[in-house]
């Protein structure tokens, strides 16, 4: 639903403070309401999603309207993570940009193959990331028209 009032909520699962910082900056400078939760890896992102773990109340745990998802994680490394969501039918339906440094072919067929909606390497300037943020937000939330998924079926009582 592309016209949802109010701000959405971006989930980041990235490693590094510094990118996180950073697109947290991109957003207060490109004027988008939106809410930024950060998770450091791939089992955080699973938790959080699944509302497992430290994330076993939803309160504090908004259900994102997007996903940016790095790669290069510890633990359980960006693409094990894609694999869980696009497998989980509860999941799979989120959209998902990859935001990584990597630009290698492998990488971008595997995440592509895994329904990934988008594949991007992060831009090299702050005033790049500034505009990144504002088209990432014009385009999934001002013009696609997403899914709704009911609070039932985020929390996992149906299929």
């Amino acid at each position: 639903m592309a016209n949802k009032p109010g701000p959405r909520t971006i989930l980041m699962a990235d490693d590094d403070a510094d990118d996180c910082l950073l697109v947290r900056e991109a957003l207060r400078e490109s004027k988008e309401p939106h809410e930024l939760r950060i998770v450091r890896d791939g089992e955080q992102l699973l938790d959080y999603l699944r509302r497992q773990g430290e994330y076993a109340g939803a309160a504090h745990a908004p259900w994102p309207d997007l996903i940016l998802l790095d790669l290069k994680m510890p633990r359980k490394d960006g693409r094990e993570a894609l694999s869980e969501l696009k497998a989980d039918a509860r999941l799979r339906s989120i959209p998902i940009v990859v935001l990584t440094t990597s630009t290698a072919r492998d990488d971008i067929g595997f995440c592509y193959r895994m329904g990934v909606n988008s594949y991007i390497t992060k831009p090299a300037t702050f005033r790049g990331l500034v505009e990144l943020v504002c088209t990432l937000s014009k385009y999934w939330f001002e013009l696609v028209e997403l899914p709704v998924v009911d609070a039932e079926r985020r929390e996992g009582k149906s299929q």
